[in-house]
């Protein structure tokens, strides 16, 4: 460990030195971080904090389309550089930008309580008061994303979609100041946290649009060696959302998915019981395998003392019952197996190169 970055650390997750937060230079990422931030300082008062941020290659490359790009950590490669090079301690990530295999030596320490999944419908104002359905046929729909171009496409034939690029500002302006989309299409949780919630015309259900994986939460990436660390954001956890995302992280694994294909999920946790519903689409959303499985939960609040560490998907909860946690995990793998025996491959393969010779 380099000089700067040594430690001492007096039990229970108490950590004395100055913890370095990475971060992505975006508004949006500065607002998530400084809100973990803030959770931190609550739980932590003696706590120092200084926050780092860096540009990522999904902030630099902006004139083309995410899914084409290439490379699947486009806005984690240079944060987790910094991590390696012991320039942070830790970093704080949109789930969903996170892939489901980390580099070797990092871990998500924690997963925290989810914001709302879904992803909102935000319009032109000269469209104010409409919905999808609404629009003039052929209007335009701005959307960077392959999984909600597929379902929508499948929901709203009349409609056309066009890629569009830029962070939430960047797209927000492009949809006012022109003419070129009736509405564009965003998740609803970065809208709420950059306090945009009246933008929102439409909240789009899992009827009209399932979620990507890992959607609405934020993850918090520690070096897996940086045990005081672990201990102190592990209190972060939330149980649920955890759960819930392990389950949608395993499924993607399984099926080998990342932004390159159309993937999509939906899960719910009621009375122990944890659903999951996953589905694939081709680009057009024309072909569509979807199932939903279920598998009960006992989240004991016995941790079992162990010196074996257990790693699901990326994440390290050991203050969340391992047993509810493999089951969470086994509950995304099935499913992805039983979409691959209908034939999930072809369609996801087909629409991998369909989306590399465009």
């Amino acid at each position: 460990m380099s000089q700067e970055a040594s430690t001492s650390s007096e039990g229970n997750g108490k950590v004395t030195r100055v913890i370095r937060m990475g971060t992505r230079k975006s508004q949006l990422a500065r607002i998530q971080t400084d809100s973990v931030a803030e959770k931190l300082k609550e739980l932590y008062p003696d706590l120092q904090l200084e926050i780092v941020a860096m540009s990522t290659i999904g902030d630099k490359i902006l004139d083309t389309a995410l899914s084409k790009i290439g490379e699947k950590s486009l806005f984690t490669k240079e944060l987790e550089n910094a991590l390696e090079r012991n320039e942070v301690d830790l970093v704080v990530h949109s789930l969903k930008d996170l892939p489901t295999s980390l580099p070797p030596g990092f871990t998500i320490g924690a997963v925290l309580q989810r914001e709302n999944p879904h992803d909102a419908v935000v319009l032109h104002p000269k469209n104010a008061g409409l919905t999808l359905d609404g629009l003039p046929e052929k209007s335009v729909i701005g959307t960077s994303s392959l999984r909600r171009a597929a379902q929508l496409k499948k929901r709203f034939p009349q409609l056309e979609f066009e890629n569009i690029r830029g962070n939430l500002n960047t797209r927000l302006r492009k949809l006012d100041e022109k003419d070129d989309y009736a509405a564009i299409i965003l998740a609803a949780a970065g809208l709420k946290r950059m306090g945009w919630e009246t933008r929102i015309s439409q909240v789009l259900g899992p009827e009209d649009c399932m979620y990507a994986v890992g959607q609405g939460a934020l993850a918090i990436e520690v070096r897996a060696r940086d045990r005081d660390i672990l201990e102190m954001v592990s209190i972060l956890h939330h149980p649920d959302t955890v759960l819930r995302c392990i389950a949608e992280r395993a499924f993607l694994k399984q099926l080998e998915g990342g932004c390159s294909v159309p993937v999509a999920v939906y899960t719910e946790m009621k009375n122990s019981v944890l659903y999951l519903t996953g589905a694939v689409y081709s680009l057009d959303g024309s072909d569509c395998l979807k199932e939903t499985m279920q598998t009960n939960i006992e989240l004991d609040n016995k941790v079992p003392e162990s010196a074996e560490e257990h790693v699901h998907v990326g994440i390290t909860a050991n203050n969340i019952s391992q047993t509810a946690l493999d089951a969470a995990e086994r509950l995304g793998v099935v499913l992805a197996k039983i979409l691959l025996s209908k034939g999930a491959k072809d369609i996801l393969t087909t629409a991998r190169q369909l989306n590399d010779a465009r």
